[in-house]
């Protein structure tokens, strides 16, 4: 879905336009964030001449090198960086800040964009500037960050009491649910790093406003938390994986241990078995009456004989 939204400030309210035909009408100055989502290379190429500025095609705007996420000039930052949707999938956001004017570029809906236009309408003396803008999508972005590490969390607790539950009959699924939940974490954990590279330049230049910096500030301790919370996910992952992994051991044992305590009660009989199969001429009990009853009591009496010694040996 292609849209434009441009946030200006009308005295001392904020007011948005969705056309930039607003901007024969209103003073540079009193723009504070144009939000650009899959538009047409015409509009892009419209902003640009009016602000100075360059926005970077898509396969730029997901580079990884530090040189291509994070651009400053004189007057400029260039920020590129990744947001998490709701089925972990990174949608890559270009930022551009000139003049106080922030610049958002990206292809889809993203939660943490709503609610900062939502903060903005609810309190609109704390988004004087671009600047704030920015500094308050990346604020709203950590904390959904941080829930998508809380849901995690709560997953691999419901994994872990599942895998207690069925320790006796472990399913294969369990270990493919454990390696989602790895992968989950991992995208996580590296969607947070892309926002302490962004977050830990951006306190590093020298024109940006110097009100926001503690908040900046807050937002690279809030990041230095979730790792912990990454770290700690990894680690119970790793032991659940470990347990799992024993429990099939475990049940690996049981099962050649049944087949071996089958094999060695069937051993004896099996002997007596062969030695009266033979087809020798003179065998004593061969034309005897009882002789295949004693057989098979033969046979009988040495299988409960290996079975008490497995009994007193506590083998079984």
């Amino acid at each position: 879905m292609s849209e434009l939204r441009l946030f200006y400030q009308e005295g001392s309210k904020i007011k948005i336009s969705k056309s930039l035909d607003i901007l024969k009408q209103i003073e540079k100055k009193d723009i504070i964030w144009i939000d650009l989502i899959d538009v047409a290379l015409e509009v892009e190429s419209e902003l640009e001449q009016f602000l100075k500025i360059y926005i970077q095609e898509d396969d730029e705007i997901e580079e990884i090198e530090l040189s291509s996420r994070y651009i400053q000039t004189n007057d400029s930052i260039v920020a590129n960086s990744n947001f998490l949707l709701d089925n972990y999938q990174m949608e890559p956001v270009s930022f551009i800040i000139k003049n106080g004017i922030l610049v958002s570029v990206r292809d889809v809906e993203l939660k943490s964009f709503n609610e900062t236009v939502r903060k903005m309408f609810v309190n609109t003396r704390a988004f004087p500037t671009g600047y704030h803008v920015l500094v308050a999508l990346l604020e709203t972005r950590v904390e959904y960050d941080a829930d998508m590490i809380e849901d995690t969390t709560e997953q691999v607790t419901n994994l872990s009491k599942s895998l207690n539950a069925s320790s006796d009959d472990v399913d294969e699924d369990i270990l493919i649910q454990i390696k989602d939940l790895q992968e989950k974490v991992m995208i996580i954990r590296q969607n947070i790093i892309d926002k302490q590279r962004v977050v830990s330049n951006m306190l590093k230049c020298d024109f940006f406003p110097e009100d926001l910096r503690p908040r900046l500030t807050m937002v690279i301790k809030d990041i230095n938390s979730l790792f912990d919370y990454t770290r700690f996910g990894f680690d119970r992952l790793d032991y659940l994986q470990d347990t799992f992994l024993g429990l099939v051991n475990l049940q690996q044992n049981k099962i050649i241990k049944i087949f071996t305590i089958v094999s060695v009660i069937f051993l004896p009989p099996t002997l007596v078995a062969s030695l009266y199969g033979m087809n020798f001429e003179f065998m004593p009990e061969l034309h005897w009456r009882y002789g295949y009853l004693f057989a098979i009591a033969l046979m009988l009496l040495s299988s409960a004989i290996i079975l008490l010694i497995f009994r007193w040996k506590k083998w079984i």
